[in-house]
């Protein structure tokens, strides 16, 4: 008997009942995935169906050339232009004399459409519009409109293809389409139909017929002509009325257009056609009417009335979802090209003005300054960090404050027994209160912060402090980069960090409304720490939280080039999309708490008026509709123009590959990173996307986001320089990530 048998009896050897084993609870996917994932189907979804409704999915533009007419019945090619194939039957009609019906084909047109209405009206005639389905789905109005003045309408396929090169399916699908059109937009079915590319009874060839009696095998009157006005031409006004006119008297269907370009000449030439026939003893009429037949209109209840409403409402709901996304694509555009050119203009005067002959912030800072460092299981990277410290050319204090690590990371500082090197010991609490211990310990009136796993060069703290010789400067931003940059995530983020975030900190310089100090390179002068009350743990971006916070308290911000520091970058994707998750939402929060800068007066207000906005616009609102210009590139890719589509979106990256290489200039970085640029747009930047919608999501719904340690991997050495990751014997990289502990409080 086992352990578990043994344990469900008691000593009188009753079996005990063994408690019921706990179910595990199956987690669905949380609000913050679900709903990005729901709003980009929608959008996918709606941006298929206006390509189908504009005729970009599924258009067929083939026209059959002529056939022989072998098969075809001599009735039909000498008889009529109606032809009744319906129960097997092939038959053809004739107009009566001195009936004429005008039937108009390819609306409805929001244009021209509209201004035939009004001429058949003035005149009180009555014609038959053949319409597509696209047109019927995009314009309903017009259909109605039609069917409430006496008109009649008939099929004309949905996309417009040659039916002849179609299989019965999609002869099915374009009737039945054109039909759910005709229902959602008037609440009636028709039995007429008109071929696309059709014209005279004797056109009728081996290749149409078979397609006429299947048609009518569905229950359709097919129409052809027996005059072709060819307004399509645009030949001239008379021209027109002269090839619309019978002779003798006879009756007749009179082929024109209200829609496919142009029709100006159609409605001049119809103004003076009416009157002049109806002179001669001719009446305008349907084709129901002139034939004394029953109306081939007939109303749709239920169901199929429903899903007709239903179908045309997500049409026109495509249509003004492509109009907004058309707007916002205007909106990222010109944010996009107005965050560039003001980077490279303000760049440029940043640049100018630091690096002219002479240029000092005042007299030199010579002053010792405190330099803290917040550790949590950094035993990979806290030796490189401190040992960089103690090289620093200027006179350095170094604390190093252990939030509770469990790997002995004050343990292995402190055994390093280097002078002026401190640690302080606390419960694990966070950064912002593991800082503000730190703060609470520092001996000296200038602060620098600094990231555990970043390696400072032996000038960083002399140049970061030198801006504190203006008294108006109370924090400066170093110049934080990429150590690991040697794979593709790393070079992508060496990119990023170099054009996206050294080129704005020139910008927000200039312009006195720096958002964040980065929390790998920062320095603070301690009276300003003190008047904002330190270190907040109000937000996940403590970094950008005081920044904001300096700023009102009327502090300048500014930013200090050559004070550059080497950091160790998210090296998965899982690591990348954490990190800038709390970045992304804690940003948000940031500015949300800060919002009330707006409304402020003097320095505050000034950073609420110039700053959030901008911090918003570029920060925030542009990255969350910068993904519509890849969703209109793909958009344009499948279904056109595609060469235009490709010249803006090269357009756009040669922009960027300008910025960026005047960024990579500034830096007197190699351009050979810029190679994996181009890739860096189409897969990187998607995934900025992503984390950056998520954390509106997550705003948007009250969600609470915990700070996850990243895994370090102690890649850097003392200067900076990668150095290979040694892993356990028979131990994967994997394995030591899944074994790397979670920071329980950040």
């Amino acid at each position: 008997m086992t352990n578990r048998s043994r344990a469900a009896h008691t000593r009188s050897g009753v079996p005990r009942p063994r408690p019921p084993r706990k179910r595990r609870r199956r987690r669905g996917l949380p609000l913050r995935y679900l709903l990005p994932v729901l709003f980009l189907v929608a959008v996918f979804a709606m941006l298929m169906l206006r390509g189908y409704v504009h005729s970009e999915i599924m258009a067929d533009h083939r026209v059959r050339p002529e056939a022989s007419t072998d098969r075809v019945p001599e009735r039909i090619i000498d008889g009529g232009p109606v032809i009744d194939t319906r129960g097997g039957q092939a038959k053809s009609l004739r107009i009566p004399g001195h009936r004429l019906v005008l039937t108009f084909d390819d609306g409805p047109d929001p244009e021209w459409t509209p201004r035939v209405l009004d001429v058949l009206r003035k005149h009180h005639a009555h014609a038959t519009f053949f319409v597509t389905g696209t047109m019927a789905s995009r314009y309903p109005a017009l259909v109605r409109r039609m069917v409430d003045e006496g008109h009649e309408v008939g099929l004309h396929t949905f996309n417009h293809p040659d039916l002849s090169y179609q299989s019965k399916t999609r002869i099915d699908w374009e009737l039945s389409q054109n039909q759910l059109a005709l229902a959602g937009a008037a609440g009636v079915r028709t039995s007429l139909f008109r071929p696309p590319y059709s014209s005279y009874a004797n056109a009728m060839d081996d290749k149409s017929w078979p397609v006429t009696r299947y048609i009518g095998g569905r229950g359709y009157l097919t129409v052809v002509n027996d005059y072709d006005s060819e307004d399509w031409r645009r030949p001239g006004v008379g021209t027109i009325i002269r090839n619309a006119t019978p002779k003798d008297g006879r009756g007749a269907v009179v082929l024109m257009h209200d829609s496919g370009g142009d029709r100006s000449q159609t409605l001049a030439a119809l103004d003076r056609y009416l009157p002049g026939l109806q002179a001669k003893g001719y009446r305008f009429s349907t084709l129901t009417e002139a034939l004394d037949a029953p109306s081939a209109l007939a109303p749709v209840t239920g169901p199929d009335l429903w899903k007709g409403r239903a179908w045309v409402w997500l049409v026109a709901a495509s249509d003004r979802l492509t109009s907004v996304l058309v707007v916002g694509l205007a909106v990222t555009g010109s944010l996009v090209i107005g965050r560039f050119v003001l980077m490279l203009v303000l760049s440029f005067a940043h640049s100018r003005k630091v690096r002219r002959r002479g240029f000092r912030w005042g007299p030199e800072v010579t002053e010792p300054v405190t330099v803290l460092v917040p550790a949590y299981n950094e035993a990979k990277c806290i030796v490189a960090t401190v040992t960089s410290l103690t090289k620093s050319d200027h006179p350095v204090e170094v604390i190093v404050i252990d939030d509770g690590s469990s790997d002995d990371t004050a343990g292995i500082v402190e055994r390093l027994g280097l002078p002026d090197v401190r640690v302080v010991r606390q419960r694990n609490a966070g950064k912002p209160a593991a800082l503000n211990n730190g703060i609470a310990h520092a001996r000296h009136e200038l602060v620098v912060m600094m990231d555990g796993d970043t390696v400072f060069e032996g000038s960083t703290v002399r140049e970061l402090v030198q801006p504190f010789a203006d008294p108006r400067v109370g924090a400066v931003a170093g110049n934080a980069k990429v150590g690991n940059r040697d794979s593709m995530i790393g070079a992508w983020q060496h990119i990023e960090y170099v054009m996206g975030f050294n080129l704005d900190r020139r910008m927000y310089d200039v312009l006195r409304c720096m958002p964040t100090i980065p929390g790998a390179v920062g320095a603070f002068r301690m009276s300003a720490l003190r008047r904002v009350g330190g270190m907040s743990e109000d937000t996940l971006a403590e970094d950008t939280d005081i920044t904001m916070a300096i700023h009102r308290d009327g502090w300048h911000v500014v930013y200090a080039e050559k004070a550059r520091a080497w950091t160790e970058a998210p090296e998965t994707v899982r690591q990348l999309w954490s990190q800038r998750y709390r970045w992304s939402y804690g940003t948000m929060q940031a500015i949300w708490k800060h919002r009330g800068a707006v409304l402020d007066r003097g320095a505050s207000g000034r950073f609420g008026r110039v700053g959030l906005p901008l911090v918003s616009l570029f920060m925030v609102l542009a990255p969350l509709l910068a993904p519509l210009i890849d969703v209109f590139l793909l958009y344009g890719l499948v279904f056109g123009p595609t060469a235009r589509t490709l010249g803006a979106w090269f357009g756009v990256l040669a922009l960027q590959v300008v910025c960026a290489a005047y960024a990579f200039r500034l830096d007197r970085e190699r351009m050979t990173h810029l190679v994996s640029l181009p890739l860096q747009q189409i897969l990187y930047r998607q995934l900025m996307y992503v984390v950056l919608l998520q954390s509106w999501i997550t705003a948007l719904t009250g969600g609470r986001l915990r700070w996850q340690k990243l895994r370090r991997t102690g890649v850097l050495d003392a200067t900076g320089t990668p150095r290979p990751t040694p892993t356990k014997p028979g131990r994967t990289g994997a394995d030591e990530a899944r074994a790397q502990e979670r920071r329980p409080v950040g």
